[in-house]
């Protein structure tokens, strides 16, 4: 059975305590949920969520959206009604979200990980009976702070289609992925221990704040600090006579945009100097240029989510700037002034 819930007017979100008017949409669900005097309606969409647009072309809807909401609002922009999906449906790959709708023209947003208990973002104004789509604003929580949490993913489609009479139309949702796992690894060139401890990982942006689109709205500067950070051993030197070990640190940002001034900056404890200051997003494109370059910058860094740079110091922790490797491409760097 879909155990698909409908919200009308607003929502319950985590750390949001709201009234609404709840009702269970699937079987008991028809066009009077919207339209009050209207009698149940055998017409409407029945909805697919694919989530492929990642490096490897392939859908993982199913293995890692874990709640769905998906606003509806008319022709206009008036919005009408959210739906929500939790649970074990969402894994089932004949998950379809079934609504019953009168004739006319619609337009969908759909959130995934947006409702969840463990959700990292929310609505800045939950939509309801009188808000219209232009006004739909999404905000990472805290901020404006610090943020050194491992964000919980957050998706984003959308899908404009028409209703007729009589009939329920198939259609799909095509989702992006607005989070991403940034992993900086420190390797000293010649073998040896790099501590984590000696540095200090920042990056920075101005990523929090979605449109109904996906688009970013400046909201101010925003500094990612590592969710976590530490030390691992990869094996010997060349003679064998010293383990290597690397420091490591791990950020958990959201959508990264082209044209942004992205920044990752390392800083040594010892001294207060900077390590390296780059563009990150210029850094992380360097890959597509050697490796994807017929994909566009944006398209690039919206279906990589999972990132990995290694940058070599030689023995006074001095980045040594001839090369890097992003997730485990060697990236040879001719202009030390990127």
């Amino acid at each position: 059975m879909n155990k698909t819930t409908r919200f009308i007017h607003t929502l319950r979100l985590p750390g949001m305590v709201l009234c609404t008017v709840l009702a269970v949409a699937a079987l008991l669900s028809s066009c009077h949920g919207i339209y009050n005097d209207l009698e149940p309606c055998s017409q409407g969409v029945r909805l697919r969520f694919v989530y492929d647009y990642n490096m490897e072309y392939a859908n993982a809807f199913h293995s890692q959206v874990d709640c769905l909401a998906l606003l509806v609002y008319d022709e206009q922009g008036n919005y009408l009604v959210t739906y929500i999906g939790t649970g074990d449906e969402l894994k089932d790959e004949n998950y379809r979200m079934t609504l019953d709708l009168e004739k006319g023209s619609y337009h969908f947003i759909a959130y995934g990980g947006l409702t969840c208990p463990k959700t990292s973002f929310s609505f800045k104004a939950v939509p309801g009976i009188g808000s219209i789509m232009q006004d739909l604003r999404v905000e990472m929580h805290n901020a404006g702070r610090v943020s050194e949490t491992d964000l919980h993913p957050l998706f984003h489609g959308s899908l404009d289609m028409s209703v007729d009479n009589g009939a329920y139309e198939e259609a799909t949702v095509y989702l992006m992925k607005n989070t991403n796992n940034i992993r900086v690894v420190l390797q000293q060139m010649n073998g040896g221990e790099v501590d984590d401890k000696n540095f200090t990982f920042r990056i920075t942006d101005d990523n929090t704040l979605f449109a109904p689109d996906n688009s970013l709205i400046s909201n101010g500067g925003q500094v990612y600090a590592p969710w976590t950070q530490g030390q691992r051993t990869v094996g010997v030197t060349e003679e064998g006579d010293e383990t290597v070990t690397v420091a490591y640190a791990e950020f958990s940002t959201s959508r990264l945009v082209a044209g942004n001034h992205t920044r990752l900056t390392i800083t040594r404890n010892s001294d207060n100097a900077q390590v390296l200051n780059i563009p990150l997003n210029e850094y992380l494109l360097l890959l597509k240029s050697d490796h994807f370059d017929k994909m566009g910058d944006q398209e690039f860094l919206d279906r990589e989510n999972n990132w990995s740079l290694i940058f070599f110091l030689d023995n006074n922790h001095n980045w040594i700037r001839t090369h890097i490797v992003v997730n485990d491409w060697i990236v040879r760097i001719n202009d030390a002034e990127l």
